[in-house]
């Protein structure tokens, strides 16, 4: 049978069909309508959101209400909800989590579409979206990228003028493969032919998050927030909030977006967020409680499982730790994963196993490269302290002058710290910690990177203020570095108080 990757092909020459973009739309509409909700949401801080999203949240409670009785049936049977593939196309739309079984359907049902209508511009852009989101949560890039990409690029040549479906697509895409400078173009293209609809903003916070400008991602933000209200709109204002340093702000605005989430998947996505940000700021027991909860809804949650790997590993548990970041890799086998379970491996002296992982590591990132993803900073942070620290300066560094974003700083100080030039590594080890050049958010391991830094440079007061920083927020941010931390403290000892001179 044909392809849908093939069909595009024929795309161009095909007739077309002036049906095109009605009919196998209207239940996916239609979903997409019950899910989304109503704009209103102001600039006001999380509190504020919690009452209007509660109130939206009732709001649809009641319009579900409505019982569809037909002759001869119980009054107060429900109505069906949504099918799979209009419930995916829904998450979709929205830049919510989409259940992995759903999304298979919505792609089978789209592939099938543009074989018998080439000329679908708007099926041919769900199609590339939902191949982003499917890539995404299954890590296979160089399978699903590739076929997104030419499912999105035939959406616009297809319908050149007004696609902003199809343009957000691609942003979306390029924020996937960490191609920032792409996704901000793609994004301002959209947001350019549409200033009034919203989904180019969470794309566009995205990629000017990673080019290191927060204050266009706060814009961004401020302007989704006038356009849209919502779990998802509140999800990306976490992230926002997180990089700004306002912890209980994000960690609110995740809470409400779990309770307003439509489905297992959605919610389980807000959870395991939730747990991001508790086990940053060293709260490893309710960390792990976010995780499992996350797993037991929805099952293919894997970045959900890496963090219980994560919780269980400063607990102590690290049989079963070892055990969760196994299930995450079986199934999404991200070089992230490989790194941090290489890492355990090492701090409980199981270097075999722990070079296994290293090995696996360059051999996920060589096999996302395929699919056009940008592996230069999780290889350039295994470089710098398991590897060729020169070859890590040499990769960040090329990363820092295409999109220069505080991950990336941080990783390119720490790279040159480890390369034997700590001069020039604290200058990007302030720009990642210091909020007077963008390094608002409060990061364990940054301010660890710069305390050891400074200790080396022999900035004694400094560094022991950013180590005992890093502990304080996160006393277990790393099975390999805490203990570092810990040691190198010891070894500062206390601050010195000189005699103070007697005036009288």
């Amino acid at each position: 049978m044909e392809s849908a990757t093939e069909t595009a092909d024929a795309a161009a020459q095909a007739p077309t069909d002036a049906a095109a973009d009605d009919d196998a739309d209207t239940t996916a509409a239609a979903a997409a309508a019950a899910v989304e909700k109503q704009p209103g949401a102001g600039k006001a801080r999380s509190r504020l959101r919690r009452r209007v999203l509660t109130g939206s949240v009732a709001g649809g409670l009641v319009l579900g209400g409505v019982l569809l009785c037909l002759p001869g049936e119980e009054a107060g049977r429900p109505a069906p909800g949504p099918a799979p593939g209009a419930r995916a196309q829904a998450a979709v739309r929205t830049g919510a989590a989409a259940a992995l079984p759903d999304l298979a359907v919505l792609i089978g049902e789209r592939e099938a579409r543009v074989r018998a209508r080439p000329k679908d511009a708007r099926s041919w852009a769900v199609l590339g979206a939902a191949y982003v989101e499917h890539g995404r949560r299954t890590a296979d890039t160089a399978a699903f990228y590739p076929k997104a990409e030419r499912a999105l690029r035939t959406s616009l040549s297809v319908r050149p003028a007004g696609n902003t479906e199809a343009l957000v697509g691609l942003a979306a895409l390029a924020n996937a493969r960490r191609d920032f400078p792409a996704a901000r173009s793609w994004g301002e293209a959209a947001r350019k032919r549409a200033p009034k609809r919203w989904t180019a903003y969470p794309q566009l916070i995205d990629a000017y998050t990673g080019l290191g400008d927060h204050k266009r991602a706060k814009a961004a933000l401020d302007r989704l927030l006038e356009l849209r209200s919502g779990p998802a709109v509140l999800a990306r204002a976490a992230a926002v909030y997180r990089d700004r340093g306002w912890r209980e702000d994000a960690a609110a605005a995740l809470s409400d977006a779990a309770a307003g989430a439509v489905s297992p998947a959605e919610r389980a996505a807000y959870l395991e967020r939730a747990g991001q940000l508790a086990f940053e700021r060293g709260e490893r027991e309710p960390a792990l409680r976010h995780f499992q909860e996350a797993v037991r809804i929805d099952p293919d949650q894997r970045a959900a499982q890496a963090g219980q790997g994560r919780a269980l590993a400063a607990l102590g548990r690290t049989t079963e730790a070892l055990t969760a970041y196994r299930a995450a890799l079986a199934k999404q086998p991200l070089p992230q994963y490989a790194l941090e379970l290489g890492e355990l491996y090492e701090s409980l002296g199981m270097d075999r196993a722990a070079r296994v992982q290293y090995g696996l590591l360059r051999e996920r990132v060589r096999r996302e490269a395929a699919g056009g993803v940008d592996g230069a900073l999780v290889l350039g942070r295994f470089e710098a302290d398991h590897g060729d620290p020169a070859a890590a300066v040499r990769r960040l560094g090329t990363e820092w002058r295409r999109q220069p974003g505080v991950e990336v700083a941080d990783a390119l100080g720490w790279a040159l710290h480890r390369a034997g030039r700590p001069e020039e590594g604290l200058r990007y080890a302030v720009i990642a910690t210091d909020r007077a050049h963008r390094g608002t958010v409060r990061s364990a391991p940054y301010l660890y990177h710069r305390g050891m830094i400074e200790r080396q440079l022999r900035r004694e007061g400094a560094a022991r203020r950013h180590l005992e920083e890093a502990l304080r927020i996160n006393p277990y941010f790393s099975p390999l570095y805490a203990r570092t931390a810990r040691t190198a403290l010891v070894a500062l000892g206390e601050p010195s108080v000189a005699r103070v001179p007697d005036f009288s």
